[in-house]
């Protein structure tokens, strides 16, 4: 299983333009029941406590699109300690401003008791539901595990293990080691900020990122 968003496997990142805000409706043709797989799923959010007394759960997202939580229709919830996702009904949602969380209601779950049941759950959508993106807009399942390149020589530097939000979108490669007689170097990683002007070229026909950072940034924060 994956997740959409957080530091862990955002789905959907896009380059120096900041989140995408569209509202976009869930697919119809969502399958009543997806393989019981964990990994055909994408984790969007984890409930995280009650909100008041009527049965709305606080969640904390792991995804970039605010339909996951606002957009009403079916979700899955899968307890902890569980492998089988269970339907679940989203009724309303709305964001609360300052605190990354959002509040959602869910059929069924009428009282603060039956909300504090769901505490540490998450919140689940198949893998095949992801949304549809805009030129320069990627998943970030999609990044994690190229190859990153220097453009001017062809060099390969590492490849992506993460992509960590701070401002602009960075992506974090760890460089590739070579081995030194039979010791292999303590392996390092370095940030790379995820914009046009650095990040170039984003190939995921053949697979590979290239680059052309500024002097002195793969040594700055190595």
């Amino acid at each position: 299983m994956n997740q959409e968003t957080g530091k862990q496997q955002k789905q959907g990142k896009q380059r120096n333009k900041g989140k995408n805000k569209q509202l976009l409706s869930p697919s119809p043709h969502l399958p009543t029941s997806p393989s019981s797989k964990l990994d055909s799923w994408l984790e969007i959010g984890t409930i995280v406590a009650a909100q008041g007394l009527r049965g709305e759960l606080r969640v904390y997202p792991d995804s970039d699109f605010p339909e996951r939580f606002e957009v009403p229709g079916k979700r899955w919830l899968l307890h902890p300690g569980q492998t089988e996702p269970q339907p679940i009904e989203l009724l309303a949602g709305r964001y609360i401003e300052g605190k990354n969380l959002y509040v959602i209601t869910l059929a069924g779950v009428e009282n603060r008791n039956q909300a504090e049941e769901l505490r540490g759950c998450k919140l689940l959508v198949p893998q095949s539901d992801r949304p549809q993106l805009a030129e320069d807009e990627y998943h970030i399942l999609d990044l994690i595990g190229l190859p990153v390149f220097m453009q001017e020589t062809g060099q390969l530097i590492g490849k992506v293990i993460d992509v960590l939000s701070a401002g602009n979108d960075l992506l974090e490669v760890e460089l590739h080691q070579k081995e030194e007689g039979e010791k292999i170097k303590k392996s390092k990683t370095v940030l790379i900020p995820f914009v046009k002007a650095i990040a170039p070229v984003v190939d995921l026909e053949t697979g590979r990122i290239e680059i052309t950072p500024p002097d002195g940034l793969l040594e700055i924060n190595s």
